[in-house]
């Protein structure tokens, strides 16, 4: 079993609830298809479902869950818990409910926050810190953890390099040039963050354009 059928796997024994608000974007409607057919995990996509429906073509996509915040009866509630959570930060309770109607994002991580969904999955249309702000805004981050992070995970299929083809690029949207406060984390967080670490040098024709620019960074090796 290859790494990425093993991920799938692991997703199947312990189904969970994503919430992709990027509902109108064809790719997310893609994903939605396959992961619903393939058993991945159950899905809720924010927006009409009608609409949605008639973006999708031939995909079938029925079985996801349609959350429409224009008349879903949980926005009102949702909205009167953003408000309690933003007002020492200047939000009113009308600026909330406006932000659940009308920025999908804000309504997925208040799923997540209320337990609705476990997870939410964005990115295709919208910019990484539009869909980081909710998240930091609401969710926040674990306690004791200052930094917020993130890496790609890129499987090369016939590549001996990494770990048998698998490689982790990071920091590669957030932490863009790390300095020795903040890079690397700590050796707990960084254990429960990754599953493989990069051989030394491992750049290879595997990868036939090499970047032209990257931040210096410690190059780890198991």
């Amino acid at each position: 079993m290859n790494f990425l059928e093993s991920v799938k796997q692991r997703a199947r024994d312990s189904i969970k609830t994503i919430v992709l608000p990027e509902s109108m974007e064809i790719r997310t409607l893609k994903a939605t298809h396959t992961v619903l057919a393939e058993g991945i995990a159950r899905v809720i996509l924010i927006g009409n479902r009608a609409a949605i429906l008639e973006k999708a073509g031939g995909l079938e996509i029925s079985k996801a869950e349609f959350i429409d915040p224009a008349t879903d009866s949980r926005i009102d509630g949702l909205a009167d818990k953003l408000y309690e959570m933003r007002k020492a930060k200047g939000l009113t309770r009308e600026e909330a409910g406006r932000l659940l109607r009308e920025q999908p994002l804000y309504l997925g991580v208040m799923l997540v926050k209320e337990g609705i969904a476990d997870g939410m999955v964005a990115g295709a249309v919208n910019a990484t810190a539009d869909v980081l702000r909710p998240s930091l805004q609401i969710l926040k981050t674990a306690p004791g953890v200052k930094l917020v992070s993130a890496f790609f995970v890129i499987v090369v299929p016939n590549c001996d390099y990494g770990e048998n083809g698998i490689f982790i690029f990071a920091d590669s949207g957030l932490v863009q040039t790390p300095t020795p406060r903040n890079s690397p984390p700590s050796p707990s967080r960084r254990r429960s963050r990754s599953l493989f670490w990069r051989r030394r040098n491992p750049w290879s024709p595997c990868f036939p354009i090499p970047p032209k620019a990257a931040p210096a960074t410690p190059t780890w090796t198991r």
